[in-house]
């Protein structure tokens, strides 16, 4: 019988759940487990095929490194997303590498993913699943790189911080110049000195531990 926990869980997140049958719904579920990840671990590398992620609480950020160890953000999960990308023995058109840390103590289930890929290769709607769930993601890298490549600093900082503030659902964003510096694919220096600027003309307030918005309405200017 497949456990309660996780069929409670994929019956909710899978659009394809009712449709396969039994014994590939049984078999997901055996090959499932729950893991808390801890704050800066690295869950996934090139090497190996970590598994579909399901994020449970926490988050979780998807970078690529270059050579030289500089790395750029593509996309961060939160609770309720799911990674596909960890799982190259399901999507094997996936060659480029990417890696998965935990950003903060993460709460997941995880799926092994030739248990996975097995089951998908039986179900066509499992294979949908997955390559449209890929190709959304897609669409936030495809966004990241145009705000590197086309946008100037104060906007692309100016975007972030508006998007931080209306996903927590606070003005107050808790992160230090050097995780904004990251997950936007900059350098500390450059952030630490357009969140002074952007203190001067009274837009935010920037301390050690987090930057407070006092002005959204010009911030939202600068998105623009």
């Amino acid at each position: 019988m497949c456990g309660m926990k996780f069929e409670s869980i994929y019956r909710e997140v899978f659009p394809f759940w009712e449709k396969i049958s039994d014994t590939d719904r049984e078999y997901i579920c055996q090959n499932s487990y729950g893991v808390t990840y801890s704050k800066g671990k690295n869950i996934h590398d090139s090497s190996e095929c970590s598994g579909v992620i399901l994020v449970r609480s926490g988050s979780l950020r998807l970078y690529i490194m270059s050579d030289e160890g500089k790395d750029i953000t593509l996309y961060r999960l939160h609770k309720g997303d799911l990674c596909m990308l960890s799982a190259s023995c399901v999507l094997s058109a996936i060659t480029f590498d990417v890696f998965v840390d935990a950003e903060e103590d993460s709460q997941c289930c995880v799926i092994s993913g030739p248990a996975f890929a097995a089951v998908s290769e039986r179900n066509p709607d499992i294979r949908i699943f997955a390559l449209e769930t890929a190709v959304s993601r897609f669409s936030d890298v495809m966004w990241v790189m145009q705000q590197i490549l086309f946008m100037s600093m104060d906007k692309r900082l100016a975007i972030f911080l508006s998007d931080e503030a209306a996903r927590t659902g606070s003005d107050t964003i808790a992160l230090t110049h050097g995780q904004i510096a990251r997950y936007m694919g900059s350098a500390r220096e450059v952030v630490s000195r357009m969140l002074k600027y952007f203190a001067s003309e009274g837009i935010v307030e920037a301390a050690r531990g987090g930057v407070t918005i006092l002005d959204k309405k010009r911030l939202r200017k600068l998105t623009i």
